[in-house]
């Protein structure tokens, strides 16, 4: 019995981490999909449920972990050698951390919810841009100051003018944003059509 159990937990850990691998090329919306098609269902739900578009949400987590579901901010190092804490609790797709992921959890229900998995991070995306234009009066399509705010939280927000580095990061996810936006507008129409795959 205990072999069955290891056994199931150890193709569990496979299919999960083979779903879960980074796509080929990230910078590619139609390449991203067409190779994570359940991917580009799981962020159409959010745009419908958010009002988020795909294209800012993959911005999003292009920039803060490139697709990776186990990414982490680096260690600090004492003395540039020794290896030390993380600079913050940032985990997953969407480097949510866990104060702001707890507050996720709870407003919205979704208890079960996890910062590994592609679904639910994006949706912690719409939940949190959602918030921000609520609260900031910063428009969902507006990628460059949505990302401000996603960086600095709601709080922080202005003060952005003062941090140069996070100035130059939103830049590169307005731009990356737009290119997002260009590829998906030749790809949709034949994304759309693949409704044989269940959601």
């Amino acid at each position: 019995m205990k072999f069955l159990k290891n056994k199931f937990l150890l193709l569990y850990i496979f299919l999960l981490s083979a779903c879960s691998s980074i796509p080929e090329n990230t910078s590619n919306s139609c390449s991203i999909f067409n190779e994570r098609y359940l991917w580009y269902k799981h962020t159409k739900k959010v745009e419908q449920k958010w009002g988020t578009p795909i294209y800012v949400q993959l911005a999003i987590i292009k920039m803060e972990s490139d697709f990776d579901w186990l990414a982490k901010p680096a260690r600090k190092k004492i003395f540039k050698v020794i290896p030390y804490k993380r600079p913050s609790s940032s985990f997953g797709y969407s480097q949510a951390i866990k104060g702001t992921w707890e507050q996720y959890k709870k407003e919205t229900g979704n208890k079960l919810a996890t910062r590994v998995r592609f679904k639910d991070s994006v949706d912690f995306i719409g939940w949190y841009t959602n918030k921000t234009e609520s609260i900031l009066k910063i428009s969902k399509e507006d990628a460059f100051k949505q990302y401000l705010a996603y960086h600095e939280g709601w709080g922080n927000y202005k003060h952005y003018k003062k941090n140069k580095k996070v100035i130059k990061l939103a830049k590169k996810v307005e731009k990356q944003s737009n290119i997002y936006k260009e590829q998906l507008f030749r790809c949709k129409n034949s994304l759309n059509k693949n409704k044989y795959i269940i959601f």
